[in-house]
């Protein structure tokens, strides 16, 4: 993991906040299962942390969330970026003993395995190749969805043992499905300031700050104009954004607001969303 893609000067995903159908059931699994700490928790709301200080994920149930909806905007995945390979080779090796179902690939910048929550929330775990191994053309950079070199990653292990997440581990991305690719482009690009380091087919766009391969993810994979999803089911409530600083933070609020997109502040957070109704916490 190269910390210089999550700290000044680039803007990056901080926080994400998820909706969910039965509080007990996801604290057991993202912590028995994922390996993330609960560092607050009330009656209906718990916060998770890998070093037991820094929030990553807050799961929230009220009583009238109804199960994830389905061919809507919202959440894809979003992803806990590793510090390394052989963390990642931990986590597999802990999963696969669990038997838990697993999507896995090599992207040329990454390796990654893939799966769900109880309520239907995509998760990817991660790790990253060293940043010089990349290759750009044309701003762009090389992805793909290889198979991942399981065994490889497997090897890694010499009779290390999964002890929950790394200290370090952080939210490396958040991948959206979106109605419309233009006007995300419009809102993300243009208004927030991202730069595009992928175009795949039209279907797919993904966004960076800073030279990273991505810290935002677009997708229309659920069919063009897809509804924006629900305030009463399960899923993605809210992202936060994190800007270098407070001039850059309310840059991007003034260039919401010249096209068109407004914020808020709600319990002192600036909140806005983008056209697929994805909401986000722009903060710094």
């Amino acid at each position: 993991m190269e910390s210089v893609f999550f700290q000044s000067p680039s803007t990056y995903v901080g926080t994400v906040e998820l909706n969910v159908q039965q509080l007990t059931r996801s604290i057991q699994f993202y912590t028995d299962v994922i390996g993330l700490r609960v560092i607050e928790q009330t009656e209906h709301k718990a916060v998770l942390s890998a070093d037991g200080t820094r929030a990553l994920l807050t799961i929230e149930q009220s009583s009238f969330f109804q199960p994830k909806g389905k061919s809507t905007a919202g959440l894809y995945h979003f992803a806990l970026l590793l510090p390394d390979r052989l963390s990642l080779a931990k986590v597999y090796k802990h999963l696969a003993d669990r038997g838990i179902r697993l999507g896995a690939a090599d992207h040329l910048v990454s390796e990654a395995l893939y799966l769900n929550d109880p309520d239907g929330n995509g998760i990817e775990i991660y790790r990253d190749r060293p940043s010089k191994t990349w290759t750009w053309h044309d701003g762009k950079v090389a992805m793909t969805v290889d198979p991942l070199d399981s065994k490889g990653i497997l090897a890694e292990l010499n009779g290390d043992q999964w002890e929950g997440l790394p200290a370090d581990t952080i939210i490396g991305h958040v991948h959206l499905h979106v109605h419309d690719l233009d006007q995300a482009r419009h809102f993300y690009c243009d208004g927030l300031g991202f730069e595009i380091t992928s175009d795949q087919l039209n279907q797919a766009l993904f966004l960076s700050s800073n030279g990273y391969h991505h810290h935002l993810g677009l997708n229309t994979w659920q069919g063009t104009d897809a509804p924006p999803a629900s305030d009463q089911n399960a899923g993605l409530k809210q992202y936060t954004l994190l800007f270098p600083d407070q001039a850059k933070r309310d840059q991007a609020v003034q260039r919401l607001k010249e096209l068109g997109y407004g914020s808020e502040t709600v319990d002192e957070q600036l909140i806005t969303s983008d056209p697929s109704g994805n909401r986000v916490i722009l903060a710094f």
